[in-house]
């Protein structure tokens, strides 16, 4: 087997954001700690297109997206930005805003196209090595790499029903081994997965996204057990997690000096009413989405408010796994965009929703008819920028302060037909949005939190799922037609923002280590 040639497109992006660097101009830090990462992100299927160049296989996403029906616009990222051939121009976008870190993720069905387990089977690029031979002299736009948004290779879902078998366990951490082993001396910060919690309620719960499974009352699909597949699922990804964070800790971390973590999608939940019962039904939804993949990594098992009320629905870690899953992060990457409210259905009954399943618990985002905060084009999407304090404290509290990473923060407009195209490039809505979210992720780091970075969601336009190209959350605005990037009036501000700001970029890549 043939290496896949995107390795060296890897190393060729990585060489590019350490590159630029030698002329990045400094970020100066008054109001952030220093060493403080501000960056942008985006996802290797959101971005990059090139569906089946240079050896690449099919992904889940590259499947489900052309399945009538399942992407609300009737669009695919085929194409997505073109980032596979436009990488160099990115890169470069980056340095004139002047941000010293840039999160994407990496197609594992391009690194393996064929999923081979048999590590002599891998055959290394004559030369793969020599672009990293000036090792890391020169320092710029940091790499933060996640190795799993979403995207994994479709034959691993015909294989193995995806995420239900623990087959998928040991793909995982082969595949993340490559990756370690040929990108690591570049690559200091790795997340393993995004959003593994969104991937196991819209995977296997709604079946809105691939591998498309659920049951009645949550959806239509025609296969699959809402009540017990979410739940296997997040096993096999949380235990997928643990093993590759063992291997890189045992084989490469000492010698790289990297870090390690993961990724969660963090809605904040606020009582729909003032009563017990609800207060406590907002614990519960934090429990049962957020802490449902974090617990774990702490506690050595999934949070007791699940443990109390699924009981035999939730899979049970040995005692051996359990050793292993303590102490399984450096860090933790938050994901968030927004507060909902969650109404109680334990006590009282509600007329929909509030399932066993979901902790008893009902979200919404109204009350009395009242938004939570203000709309956006996303339904479940408001705008209250204390959650992302509140967030931050939760977290702090419940797992010992342990380093954070905004790794997703982002308004999105509405792309409507018939557009001229003048209000989306005038965003002015997503920059009070982003003032309002850095000022209170500002004071949660005030009152101690150790967060160390934040990352605009997104860089330019892009693939977003089953919204297709109908929401837009870049700073850039991308012509589908021509792939042509313009600045929008929140990538000048976000430039200004920067550069009011002063942090060597030696001071930007450097971990502390004093904790």
């Amino acid at each position: 087997m043939e290496i896949s040639t995107y390795l060296p497109f890897l190393i060729l992006l990585l060489l590019g954001l350490s590159f630029v660097g030698n002329s990045l101009e400094q970020i100066n830090g008054g109001l952030f700690p220093d060493g403080f990462l501000f960056g942008t992100a985006s996802s290797s299927y959101q971005f990059e297109g090139a569906i089946l160049e240079d050896g690449k296989s099919l992904s889940n996403w590259d499947i489900f997206s052309h399945k009538p029906g399942n992407i609300k616009s009737g669009e695919n990222g085929d194409i997505a930005d073109d980032q596979y051939h436009l990488y160099m121009d990115d890169i470069e976008l980056m340095h004139s805003l002047g941000v010293n870190s840039y999160r994407f993720s990496i197609s594992w069905a391009r690194i393996l196209p064929e999923v081979v387990l048999d590590p002599s089977e891998f055959c290394q690029t004559e030369g793969i090595n020599l672009q990293f031979s000036d090792g890391n002299s020169t320092t710029g736009i940091q790499p933060f790499v996640t190795l799993n948004h979403y995207d994994i290779p479709q034959v691993l879902e015909d294989r193995y029903g995806s995420w239900q078998s623990s087959q998928m366990q040991e793909e995982f951490v082969y595949f993340a081994e490559i990756c370690f082993r040929e990108l690591g001396d570049r690559v200091k910060l790795w997340a393993t997965f995004n959003e593994p919690n969104v991937v196991a309620k819209y995977g296997y719960l709604m079946g809105t996204y691939p591998p498309g499974r659920c049951s009645a009352p949550f959806g239509n699909c025609s296969d699959g057990n809402s009540e017990i597949e979410p739940f296997v699922a997040a096993h096999n990804i949380i235990l997928s997690h643990a093993k590759a964070v063992y291997n890189y800790r045992k084989h490469y971390q000492s010698k790289q000096g990297g870090h390690i973590g993961i990724a969660v999608h963090a809605v904040m939940y606020e009582p729909l009413k003032e009563e017990e019962a609800d207060q406590k039904a907002a614990e519960r939804a934090l429990a049962f989405f957020v802490a449902w993949f974090l617990d774990p990594f702490f506690h050595g098992d999934y949070p007791s408010e699940m443990r109390r009320i699924l009981g035999h629905r939730l899979p049970i870690f040995s005692s051996e796994e359990s050793k292993k899953l303590k102490h399984g992060l450096d860090f933790i990457g938050v994901n968030h965009y927004t507060v909902l409210y969650a109404k109680d259905c334990m006590y009282s009954p509600c007329d929909s929703g509030g399932h066993l399943i979901e902790g008893f618990v009902q979200s919404t985002g109204e009350r009395d008819g009242v938004p939570i905060g203000e709309r956006t084009s996303i339904p479940t999407f408001f705008i209250v920028p204390n959650g992302m304090e509140k967030m931050i404290k939760y977290l702090v509290t419940r797992y010992n302060n342990t380093t954070m990473f905004v790794t997703e923060n982002g308004f999105a407009q509405l792309d409507q037909p018939g557009d001229s195209g003048s209000e989306l490039l005038n965003d002015f809505k997503r920059v009070e949005y982003h003032k309002s979210y850095l000022a209170s992720l500002q004071r949660a780091i005030r009152e101690g939190a150790d967060v160390r970075g934040y990352f605009v969601w997104s860089l330019l336009d892009n693939f977003e799922w089953r919204y297709g190209f109908t929401r837009r959350f870049g700073l850039y605005y991308v012509d589908y037609r021509t792939l042509m990037r313009t600045p929008k009036f929140s990538a000048t501000w976000y430039k200004e923002f920067l550069a009011n700001y002063s942090i060597t970029n030696e001071e930007a890549i450097k971990w502390n280590s004093s904790k």
